[in-house]
């Protein structure tokens, strides 16, 4: 009876270890609620006719800093024509790194 209570401990303890491991990891958003959030925080200011994202994330260092990013674009439209930016957005948060006007 002790040996059965003792690896039912155990297995609830490696359980609830487990469970918690994976909720310590951050969790990367998808590529296109990336997409969505870099939209809507350029949609004030900016008439968006197109934009894309790569699916797959990448590493870029900037400021000595490593980051977890998706790549994407966007196209703007204004009196003058097109204008394209190009975007990095951090995979955890969804926060812009860099928006570059091409």
């Amino acid at each position: 009876m002790t040996v059965k209570r003792f690896l039912l401990g155990l297995g609830v303890g490696v359980s609830i270890g487990l469970w918690l491991q994976n909720k310590k990891r951050p969790q990367n958003i998808t590529p296109e609620n990336a997409l969505k959030k870099v939209k809507k925080a350029m949609q004030p200011t900016y008439h968006i006719s197109g934009s894309w994202i790569h699916m797959v994330p990448e590493t870029v260092t900037r400021q000595s800093i490593d980051y977890h990013v998706y790549r994407g674009g966007i196209s703007t439209v204004n009196d003058n024509g097109t204008v394209q930016y190009e975007f990095l957005v951090e995979t955890n948060s969804g926060t812009i790194i860099e928006l570059e006007q091409l």
